[in-house]
């Protein structure tokens, strides 16, 4: 089975797929190895729990790239807010953090 349908995944990347174990599993790549076709993944969420908040590693072929979301209310982004600070992405956060500000002076300034 390819999830992965020869996309081309990238570090920070989310994705869903199925562990080696054979769980489901929703995370973000933090690394992989084209030619040994291993992606570790940060699962964020799994059937099973007690690999959630780990790294672990995946076939290639059984990983598939989450579409990008799009976020359209501030409740949104402080959730992935959330999610920023618990992954300890800086960069995202910074980025989310400038989004919810842009929402709030937009806001003000219709008053």
């Amino acid at each position: 089975m390819n999830l992965n349908n020869d996309s081309i995944l990238k570090t920070g990347d989310w994705v869903k797929g199925i562990s080696m174990g054979g769980e489901l599993v929703i995370g973000y790549v933090e690394s992989f190895k084209i030619h040994d076709e291993i992606v570790k993944v940060n699962v964020i969420t799994s059937d099973n729990k007690t690999t959630v908040g780990k790294t672990i590693h995946m076939l290639n072929k059984n990983v598939m790239k989450m579409p990008d979301s799009k976020v359209t209310n501030k409740e949104q982004i402080r959730f992935l807010i959330d999610v920023a600070l618990s992954t300890g992405d800086e960069d995202w956060f910074n980025e989310l953090s400038s989004q919810l500000n842009s929402m709030k002076q937009l806001v003000n300034s219709v008053k």
